[in-house]
């Protein structure tokens, strides 16, 4: 089965409507975001394959969530088939999260699917000061947490973390959970 790309017509829109709504130029964006202005210039352009990394620095940058960029237009009845949807791949580790369904105005959460490969452990950076994360194991075992406070959990564990701070998710077997970001 072919993996679904991601998002990338969405992610353009959204990083050029989100960076006119804080009023910067894309040199200055790429600068607070650590990236480089030809990164950012395709990724505007609607090219470029974005990691989780690179996206989760540009909302930091601009001061939204993670799924302000990469969340489709809405209907009113939605349906993600497994194995389908906006998949984004991390850097470093064996580590794809699927956006299921973003917060709104009122209700500031984000819902995803991750599936983890025993690998390098993604070091996530801080995300948007008052996130917090909420994770449950639904297959394999999962180390994660705030960096220096981690737990393995298994199938039907659940925690919850602050996730402005530097935290780790590293599975220990193949494994998929489901993970609530809050952004207060």
């Amino acid at each position: 089965m072919q993996q679904p790309a991601p998002p990338l017509a969405t992610i353009a829109a959204a990083l050029r409507r989100e960076r006119e709504r804080v009023g910067i130029s894309l040199a200055e964006l790429a600068r607070r975001a650590g990236l480089a202005k030809s990164t950012l210039s395709q990724l505007e352009a609607g090219s470029g394959n974005p990691s989780i990394e690179t996206l989760w620095a540009l909302g930091v940058a601009l001061d939204v969530p993670f799924s302000k960029l990469v969340e489709p237009p809405r209907t009113p009845v939605r349906v993600i088939r497994a194995g389908e949807g906006p998949r984004l791949l991390a850097d470093q580790s064996v580590y794809a999260a699927t956006l299921l369904a973003a917060g709104s105005a009122h209700a500031r959460r984000d819902l995803y699917v991750l599936e983890l490969e025993p690998s390098a452990p993604r070091e996530a950076e801080a995300h948007i000061p008052g996130s917090v994360e909420h994770l449950v194991v639904a297959a394999g075992r999962i180390v994660t947490g705030p960096a220096g406070d981690e737990v393995e959990l298994g199938p039907g564990d659940y925690i919850t973390f602050p996730g402005d701070v530097p935290h780790r998710y590293e599975a220990l077997e193949p494994s998929w959970a489901v993970l609530v970001m809050e952004h207060v």
